[in-house]
């Protein structure tokens, strides 16, 4: 079974007998791999993976069961998901190590994946992402558990997400922005990103065991101003994972939201990964 929906740009990698969606862009290493949110695809990230493609090669993926790649049972599981982007990048020849920069969700996997593949990582950059640890720094009311429980409305969510992207993606290529609008409002990608959500207290308990391995690490904090009452777990979550390495640091943001901060603050994304790849080379 395979998607309906064509990507505008980029193509396939078979895993599995099943295809992976990938946009591979730019030279040289270490190669930067992005890991898109729930409810985000990997060409969400084409604007910042254009800027990063100016100095090394960058890399946005669908995980399996996402986007344009093949449908797979959601959630999965953190091991599972990192075994695929390990066999996908390895597939595709980009060379290990790897820069991953996630985003959200994807910070539950790059965590994983760091834990299983350590020597294969050059560095992290965390953006507003989600860690093992959060419930121990946000209050109850924004626990994993009640995130899973969290159910938009599929309409209401449709027209936020039509205002949205339709500002967002104004920059993007006429063929990329409107494919992507078109397909982010599907009831397919509705329905998929909603369900990659619902296993978050088990991702997290998934990752108990090995720490972040000693590489740099940068992590943006957006401290969105409607969201207040997250500001102060949100700084003290961030401030500790970075704080486990030699080479972590913390950056704040306090203009943006978390699903638009690859968008609103592109300068910051992209200087954060200029900085950890700068940290890895001679």
């Amino acid at each position: 079974m395979t998607s309906k929906l064509a990507p505008p740009i980029g193509g396939f990698q078979e895993i599995d007998g099943r295809r992976v969606f990938a946009h591979r862009s730019g030279s040289g290493g270490p190669a930067v791999v992005f890991l898109p949110g729930a409810n985000a695809v990997g060409l969400d990230y084409f604007g910042v993976q254009q800027q990063v493609s100016q100095f090394t090669t960058a890399v946005v993926y669908d995980r399996g069961g996402t986007g344009y790649s093949d449908p797979l049972p959601l959630p999965r599981t953190a091991t599972e998901v990192a075994a695929e982007l390990h066999d996908l990048l390895h597939a595709q020849h980009v060379d290990a190590p790897y820069v991953l920069v996630a985003h959200s969700l994807g910070g539950l996997y790059a965590h994983r994946f760091a834990q299983l593949h350590p020597q294969e990582v050059a560095g992290l950059v965390f953006l507003d992402a989600l860690h093992r640890d959060w419930d121990d720094f946000m209050p109850p009311a924004a626990s994993l558990a009640a995130a899973e429980r969290m159910a938009p409305d599929p309409e209401q969510m449709r027209l936020a997400l039509r205002e949205m992207f339709t500002e967002v993606f104004a920059d993007y290529p006429e063929h990329v922005r409107q494919a992507l609008i078109d397909a982010h409002l599907s009831d397919e990608w509705i329905r998929t990103g909603a369900a990659e959500s619902t296993g978050l207290t088990e991702l997290a308990a998934e990752l108990r065991g090995p720490d972040i391995p000693d590489v740099p690490v940068i992590a943006l904090s957006v401290l969105d101003p409607d969201q207040e009452a997250m500001h102060d777990g949100r700084t003290r979550m961030d401030a500790a994972l970075v704080s486990a390495v030699p080479r972590g640091e913390q950056r704040i943001l306090t203009d943006t939201a978390h699903h638009r901060l690859c968008f609103d603050r592109s300068d910051a994304v992209v200087q954060a990964v200029r900085d950890v790849v700068g940290a890895t080379r001679p």
